[in-house]
């Protein structure tokens, strides 16, 4: 299998049992999956969101003893549409985790199928959570795998994510090595996103992650009924990686499979906007704080970055809508500044303030050389502050928050899904306290039931 790295990925993701995976492992999975129902419900009332929700009631029904629920509505419906519109939902709100070297948002595509053919198959929480990892394990290494190349075009998550959501699905249905591998190959070739979106405002990016869930999840069914797929889907001379990048690395692809976890170098996002803008968000907070600045002090702003980040945001000049805003640098450095933090309500509430725009133009990004080299194992945060009384200030920070040495505690995690549900009206205070109950126990369930059925108590 060392000449046919896709088989070797498929293998692993098959075979992984719970008992193999580290317990810290357990547990960082289930911190992403705590952190990822908060960006699930803070899907709610987002209109691209209710608009695929709208599509999958009425393409595919959705009866009250159907097995999967939608969690921004608790409608039930088929595991297919349920990972659909979960998945659309979970990557709304801009929180959702992001793993730097990949540049790739496991969360959104993973969880979804995870849940959804748990609560379907009545499957145990060790086998939800192994599912989880084989999913993380796989997207990961298939971006890194696609390289720096793939990312200037491709939106990841939803090329890698199609197949990162058929290993999550094919682990949980019990594929062998060769229906997993069939699996990879369906998914492989339905793999798509492209980055043009974020100059119209458009709403693909809700589009991308819902396809990449459920296409992920169908391929894997498909693969479990004797569905053929191509066998070198990743890898081989018409592949994703022919079609899709000119810099594959096919040795990423298997990497330390079973010895190194990338699920737990997976970062948390602190503030609800691109992750490309937040090592810069933070390196400008620093500098506010140690100098004690008013955002009226600041005359220029430097933001030091990689190529990636200027290929994403550049995009973005002048935000027209809350989803473009949080592409836009200038934009969140001005909430940063006047607000302290970049989150959901920061951005509702003010994007497009006279303050905000104003500093927003005062903004500007630069390639850096050390930052770009870094990238994208790490995410370096650089600024250089010119004040109204001609002082240049620099702000560094090596590891933004929620980057696995600068993580979020279970505490903020916590914070995060309540302050998410709160922001879209998803769920009350009082029944969140029940989900987080429940959700912190997920790996001991023996059997995945309703997210929200659970006792409630004052």
């Amino acid at each position: 299998m060392t000449d046919h790295p896709s088989l070797t990925l498929a293998t692993f993701a098959a075979q992984l049992d719970f008992d193999a995976i580290p317990t810290a492992v357990v547990e960082r999975t289930v911190n992403l999956y705590v952190d990822w129902l908060g960006s699930a419900l803070a899907g709610k009332g987002a209109r691209p969101v209710e608009t695929i929700a709208r599509f999958a009631r009425q393409a595919g029904g959705g009866l009250p003893d159907d097995p999967c629920e939608i969690l921004i509505n608790r409608s039930r419906t088929t595991p297919y549409f349920a990972a659909m519109v979960n998945g659309a939902a979970s990557h709304f709100a801009e929180q959702d985790d992001v793993h730097n070297g990949s540049v790739f948002h496991p969360a959104t595509v993973v969880f979804p199928v995870a849940l959804a053919l748990a609560q379907a198959n009545r499957a145990s929480g060790r086998d939800f959570i192994a599912a989880a990892v084989a999913g993380y394990e796989v997207g990961i290494r298939i971006g890194e795998f696609l390289g720096r190349s793939h990312y200037k075009v491709f939106h990841t998550t939803g090329t890698v994510g199609t197949v990162a959501a058929a290993a999550t699905a094919g682990r949980l249905l019990g594929l062998t090595p060769t229906e997993m591998l069939d699996a990879f190959g369906s998914a492989g070739t339905q793999a798509s996103g492209l980055w043009e979106f974020l100059r119209d405002a458009a709403d693909s990016k809700q589009l991308h992650t819902a396809m990449a869930a459920a296409n992920g999840l169908m391929s894997a069914q498909l693969a479990a009924d004797g569905f053929k797929g191509a066998t070198h889907i990743l890898e081989g001379a018409q592949g994703m990686a022919a079609g899709m990048s000119s810099d594959a690395d096919p040795t990423r692809l298997v990497d330390r499979l079973g010895s190194r976890w990338a699920v737990a170098e997976t970062s948390f996002k602190y503030h609800a906007a691109c992750r490309h803008t937040h090592p810069a968000a933070d390196a400008l907070l620093a500098v506010i704080q140690q100098h004690r600045l008013a955002p009226r002090d600041v005359a220029k702003v430097t933001a030091h970055v990689h190529q990636g980040a200027i290929d994403v945001l550049g995009a973005v000049v002048t935000p027209r809508t809350v989803h473009q805003a949080k592409f836009n640098m200038g934009t969140v450095l001005g909430l940063v500044a006047y607000h302290g933090y970049a989150g959901v309500s920061e951005f509702e509430q003010g994007f497009d303030d006279d303050a905000i725009a104003a500093f927003r133009d005062k903004v500007e990004m630069a390639f850096d050389a050390e930052v770009d080299s870094a990238y994208p194992a790490r995410w370096i945060g650089k600024v250089t502050v010119l004040t109204r009384d001609g002082q240049t200030l620099h702000g560094r920070v090596d590891e933004p928050k929620g980057d696995p040495g600068n993580t979020l505690s279970r505490d903020e995690i916590e914070s995060k899904l309540r302050r998410l549900a709160a922001f879209s009206g998803a769920a009350s205070d009082e029944e969140a306290s029940g989900l987080l109950g429940t959700a912190w126990r997920v790996a001991s369930q023996a059997r995945i039931g309703s997210v929200f059925d659970v006792e409630v108590t004052a």
